[in-house]
């Protein structure tokens, strides 16, 4: 219901589609979306196998703590609001502390209703 009421606000400023994409693969991608239920809607999960977006848009989590515990490259908690192609806002989830983001005011720096502040 709440998921819903955000899409109608969202489209009645003008967005189009919400990607979410993570270092992971399609399968669990496929299951993460079918578990948030967003079939149908203006969300589209995607999955950067190979770490090729998170390399173009710099966004590698590349911190020693993550990457001793993760092993792999990861990305950063990060949003990007794109008009037409434009990046026109930027917002990462990280503190020079925590690389994660883990704090919940570093958390919501990259959540939608932040994301919403940038809309024009």
């Amino acid at each position: 219901q709440q998921q819903q009421q955000q899409q109608q606000q969202q489209q009645k400023k003008g967005i189009d589609e919400v990607l979410i994409y993570c270092v992971n693969d399609g399968a669990v991608m496929d299951a993460w979306a079918k578990d948030q239920g967003v079939d149908g809607s203006m969300v589209t999960f995607l999955a950067d196998t190979r770490c090729e977006l998170t390399k173009a848009l710099d966004m590698s989590l590349t911190h020693p703590g993550v990457m001793a515990v993760l092993g792999n490259l990861r990305c950063k908690r990060f949003a990007l609001l794109v008009v037409d192609g434009t990046v026109e806002a930027v917002e990462v989830s990280e503190g020079p502390d925590d690389p994660t983001g883990g704090g919940d005011e570093l958390l919501m720096k990259s959540c939608a209703e932040n994301m919403m502040k940038h809309v024009k």
